[in-house]
């Protein structure tokens, strides 16, 4: 569709760098360190850690690489079942597919659009009155930016001995009860994608409290590589470090991500005043002893001639972009004849949902710009 309003776009989650990359990338620069590893890798573990007070913390070329570490550490094999939130982004899931297991979607519930509890409680249930090979790890997503219930969810993970990797992929910031995202499970996995709420173009992160897994985690990423003047290898490994460059960028965004934070809830919070008139706009809740980051602020419209596709096209005649929900993966073509656990939860989000333009270099007046047309175009209706 054709923009008309000749006004400058608005995208959804463009990058947002604070001014001071460039001196760590320049630095690598000098030191002639471009390839992976150097002092910003180093530097960027040791700030990422010490935000989220996790102990450990391995910087990687991709969240999705971090996963497929984390599956591996925790002795994910072919044939293996893993449980994993249905209403995420194919990224979190993929690994599981990479090691040739089977997943086993869960739907997401009212309150947080996470993963349901009493949900994950029936498939285990289900599995093991059926005698059916159990779950030993739960790929866990908080998404965007939105913690999940977790106490609810490791106290039926520990019932039936079920391992919790935490893909705070889109949750960088978020805490739950004080607690980052990420630091609540046996792993957690952070994303730089250039979408997040800080980035550094592309990368990721592996953290865990465990010394071991750290080390190991390490080995596999840099080609299982033994400590010998030549290549030397017992084990397959993969290429996942992130470089120096990289890295670079994420130092520099470190520096500001809490500003980032406070300003993405900031636009939270606007959008809702702005349209809390709006009796069909609902938006993302936030349950309680959750602080979201607020990645991107999302909405459905409980109105039966507007779809997300009109309201997106209405937008993208402004020269705005917005995005539907993820759509559900048990509902992906990709993964037909998976098993899934459902209550139509995560099917309506999709079918009524919207993620509006939350940069956090966004003006006031670029959002009121924004509600303003989600304001026409259902008013028009």
């Amino acid at each position: 569709m054709p923009h008309t309003s000749g006004l400058p776009r608005l995208f959804l989650s463009p990058p947002h760098m604070g001014g001071n990359e460039q001196h760590y990338i320049q630095a690598a620069f000098d030191a002639n360190y471009i390839a992976p590893l150097g002092a910003n890798v180093t530097d960027f573990e040791k700030r990422v850690a010490c935000y989220t007070q996790s102990p450990h913390a391995v910087a990687l070329s991709c969240g999705t690489a971090a996963i497929h570490l984390a599956l591996i550490l925790l002795g994910v094999k072919a044939g293996d079942p893993v449980l994993a939130s249905s209403f995420t982004f194919i990224g979190s899931v993929s690994p599981i597919i990479h090691l040739g297991a089977e997943p086993i979607f869960i739907d997401a519930d009212t309150n947080s659009w996470n993963l349901d509890p009493a949900l994950l409680e029936e498939a285990l249930h289900d599995r093991q009155q059926r005698a059916l090979p159990m779950p030993r790890v739960l790929i866990l997503t908080h998404l965007y930016g939105q913690p999940a219930n977790v106490d609810a969810l490791a106290a039926v993970c520990q019932r039936y001995g079920v391992t919790i990797i935490e893909d705070a992929a889109e949750s960088l910031g978020a805490t739950w009860r004080g607690r980052h995202t990420g630091t609540l499970g046996t792993f957690g996995i952070l994303s730089f994608n250039g979408n997040k709420i800080i980035t550094t173009s592309g990368g990721g992160m592996l953290l865990t409290p465990s010394a071991e897994y750290a080390k190991q985690a390490l080995y596999l990423a840099t080609q299982a590589r033994q400590n010998t003047p030549h290549y030397e290898h017992t084990d397959v490994g993969y290429n996942y470090r992130m470089s120096n460059i990289v890295a670079g960028i994420g130092c520099g965004q470190m520096e500001v991500l809490a500003e980032r934070v406070a300003r993405k809830r900031d636009i939270f919070t606007l959008y809702q005043t702005l349209l809390a008139d709006i009796e069909c706009v609902h938006f993302m809740p936030e349950l309680p002893h959750a602080c979201g980051n607020r990645w991107l602020t999302t909405i459905t419209v409980d109105h039966p001639a507007i779809t997300p596709e009109t309201l997106r096209l209405y937008l993208e005649a402004q020269n705005i972009e917005s995005r539907p929900l993820w759509k559900p993966m048990h509902l992906q073509p990709v993964f037909r004849g998976a098993q899934a656990y459902t209550q139509g939860v995560s099917e309506k989000l999709f079918a009524t949902g919207l993620c509006l333009p939350s940069g956090t270099a966004m003006s006031d007046s670029d959002i009121e710009r924004v509600a303003t047309l989600v304001r026409h175009c259902i008013e028009r209706v």
